[in-house]
């Protein structure tokens, strides 16, 4: 509530020395307009108990009833009270004062210095490299009751600022930092500080770190930990499930071959490199590309080429070494006549898509190797398929030709063990990427799970010996419509999940 709305309206409610303003708050108690919640405090709020009021209120409790404390240690981090209610405020004397819900944890020390933040009121916050010298002081007491956060979490934060403003951002708070260590005596903590920012910048051995984000920055494979996270939710959701298998129909040369050219198509036409269906067919067929479009006709072909191989494609990676061979090998065939795209190499600048952005390209390899941890761990086909596909999809490796790339990637596993690959038709686009949106976004895999579910299943009732009858029963799917009120259509059988 704002300083000049009605004393009766507002939440936090000070005692006053000053005898009109404390006769005014005592009159409007002895109404019932307001309660007191702790000493000194009152408010208007009789709807929230006094523990959720001081909680929300805290910052501007601190700093009218303590003018220049400073909130600090592990509260200068977190900007929140402990697990136990405890916040960490360095000031003029050490005490612990109990608030309904709060324990302030008050510690002698030195005042606000020159950057430290000013908050609500007279509050004031540790600035960052004050915060990093106080967290790294020696804690008696553990867990939640700690002044400091505990090493790893302190060195993420630490691998978070390279990532982000690099090794010049890095080494500009090391030498903030030695400065306030001499202002407040932490010359110890600035050696500990010095000595893990050397090891995340590998000048140092790493042997002092525990985070593993910040011992794979150390060790040359930084990674997106954001990703991380949303690769292991997909993951999660993945293991709860048991799917039912689609056997490969097209088990012949000729049909393998033939479901192949579609599956290049539409995979192509996903990516915006449109082509009527017989100029496509004229280029796989003679291998040529057309003049008019030299490098477009070169992806369909690229593309066409990978996932009519048969042999290729039953190859899937043992390690994040064959992982990421197989990957480049592969983008090397599909944008090979893209230079300026470096086929087979992964980005040397940032990609997005809409509001979607990518992994850094500084982060590229370490998030393959990381997430690839957990496309190891899975065992059903369908589950790595759609793993993998999500993964190469979100990292997007290359500066082009990513989409193709992860789709390619997901047939592989389905190829493996000779499971109905996925088409995804022109009619199933925006399904297909608004189901990848809503997992990126919303980090909800249920949407994205489901929709390669129905495209398999869709997929499994293609029979592909004669191309006539195929491209017959694509038109009667509304396969190839790119009409927003068409949907596809198909006989085949039910999704079947337990999970």
């Amino acid at each position: 509530m704002e300083k000049n709305a009605p004393l009766h309206l507002q939440e936090i409610i000070f005692s006053s020395s000053d005898k009109a303003l404390s006769k005014q708050i005592s009159k409007l108690e002895k109404e019932g307009r307001i309660r007191k919640i702790a000493p000194r405090i009152y408010t208007s709020n009789f709807l929230e108990t006094p523990e959720e009021i001081i909680q929300k209120n805290i910052f501007a409790i601190l700093g009218h009833q303590y003018p220049n404390a400073v909130l600090s240690h592990r509260s200068a981090l977190e900007y929140k009270p402990t697990a136990l209610g405890h916040i960490f405020v360095t000031h003029t004397y050490t005490k612990n004062i109990k608030l309904p819900g709060i324990t302030i944890r008050f510690m002698e020390g030195t005042g606000p210095l020159k950057g430290d933040i000013k908050f609500l009121g007279k509050l004031y916050v540790s600035q960052r490299e004050r915060a990093f010298l106080e967290n790294l002081q020696v804690s008696k007491r553990p867990g939640p009751r700690s002044k400091t956060i505990p090493l790893p979490e302190l060195e993420e934060k630490l691998e978070q600022i390279v990532r982000v403003k690099g090794e010049k951002g890095l080494n500009e708070l090391r030498d903030r930092a030695r400065t306030i260590s001499e202002e407040l005596d932490m010359r110890r903590e600035f050696d500990k500080l010095d000595g893990l920012i050397s090891a995340l910048l590998t000048t140092n051995p790493s042997k002092i770190l525990s985070s593993p984000v910040a011992l794979a920055r150390a060790f040359g494979n930084p990674y997106d930990p954001v990703r991380l996270e949303l690769f292991e939710k997909l993951f999660r959701y993945l293991k709860q499930l048991e799917f039912k298998d689609f056997p490969e129909n097209n088990v012949s040369k000729k049909a393998f071959k033939n479901f192949a050219f579609y599956e290049a198509y539409f995979s192509n036409y996903i990516e915006g490199t449109v082509f009527e269906l017989e100029e496509a067919k004229t280029i796989v067929k003679t291998g040529t590309p057309l003049a008019t479009r030299d490098e477009d006709s070169h992806d369909v072909l690229g593309t066409y080429n990978i996932v009519s191989n048969k042999k290729e494609m039953a190859i899937v990676p043992s390690t994040p070494e064959e992982f990421i061979h197989i990957l480049q090998y592969r983008h090397g065939i599909l944008l090979e006549a893209r230079k300026s795209k470096n086929p087979g190499q992964f980005k040397d600048k940032n990609n997005k898509a809409g509001q979607t952005h990518f992994v850094d390209f500084n982060l590229v390899r370490g998030t393959l190797i990381k997430g690839f941890e957990y496309y190891n761990a899975l065992k059903d086909p369908f589950s790595r398929a759609a793993y993998i596909m999500f993964m190469v999809s979100e990292i997007h490796p290359f500066l082009d030709g990513n989409g193709r790339m992860a789709r390619v990637m997901m047939n592989a596993e389905l190829v493996k063990e000779n499971q109905s690959k996925i088409m995804i038709p022109t009619v199933y686009r925006e399904d297909y990427l608004g189901a990848l949106r809503r997992l990126t976004r919303q980090g909800d895999p249920m949407v994205y799970v489901r929709m390669l579910r129905r495209a398999q299943t869709f997929s499994s009732t293609i029979t592909a010996e004669d191309m006539d009858k195929v491209e017959t029963y694509l038109e009667a799917c509304n396969a190839f419509s790119d009409d927003e009120d068409k949907i596809l259509r198909f006989n085949g059988p039910g999704i079947k999940e337990i999970g």
